[in-house]
């Protein structure tokens, strides 16, 4: 004969653990979706000043550079970059936004902007990401453009930014005006490409509107060392 009594409990106690399980999750899950609100709501918000403008930086030619210095007349792009990342260098997926930065240089400075790279991967500055790293990489790419170290990632951090790349540009009064991707040619299923950095740049010296003012970054971590 079945013992409905027993059956009823054994039921009755596995409900009670599901939601007992389920009451455990959801304050988790709810506070797994806070924290990854609060990180993307970590960078420098739009219209802000740039900070730390004054913080001196290493380039890879062995002058100091400053933000500030290398503004131009119409403002300044800054790229948060590094040596080794498949985003910036490329691989048999994703051609790597480092093939562009040459371009983009030239166009910002016909443009009147500032343009510079900046490495903040400091957990790999005795390694792939050192100075004399950085000058080889620099060397073999052909690069044009200021490549500066970011010492314990000072800029990155006050900047919030995130991945190599991350792309920041700053108007004339130095106030942040965009900040994301190059452009949208990581998105394989893409209709057109959106030049998301040189549509800010025309839009700064008056030929366009901005559509985009923050796009998501895509790229690798920023290696910070804390």
């Amino acid at each position: 004969m079945l013992n409905y009594k027993r059956m009823s409990f054994s039921r009755n106690k596995t409900i009670f653990f599901k939601f007992s399980a389920l009451f455990v999750l959801i304050p988790t899950l709810v506070l797994l979706i806070t924290s990854l609100k609060m990180k993307d709501g970590d960078s420098l918000k739009i219209g802000k000043k740039m900070p730390l403008s004054t913080l001196e930086m290493t380039g890879i030619d062995g002058q100091n550079y400053t933000l500030e210095s290398l503004k131009k007349t119409n403002g300044i792009v800054v790229i948060f970059s590094c040596n080794t990342c498949p985003f910036v260098v490329g691989n048999d997926g994703f051609e790597g936004w480092e093939k562009q930065y040459n371009d983009l240089h030239q166009i910002a400075l016909r443009k009147g902007f500032g343009f510079v790279l900046v490495n903040s991967n400091e957990a790999k500055r005795e390694g792939e990401d050192s100075l004399d790293e950085m000058i080889n990489h620099a060397k073999k790419a052909k690069y044009t453009m200021p490549y500066v170290v970011d010492q314990d990632s000072k800029l990155a951090d006050e900047f919030g930014a995130k991945t190599t790349p991350h792309v920041f540009v700053f108007d004339s009064k130095s106030k942040l005006v965009y900040k994301g991707s190059i452009d949208n040619i990581w998105d394989s299923k893409r209709t057109e490409t959106l030049p998301y950095l040189i549509n800010v740049m025309d839009h700064l010296t008056g030929d366009t509107d901005l559509i985009e003012k923050s796009t998501p970054p895509r790229g690798c971590s920023i290696k910070r060392t804390k």
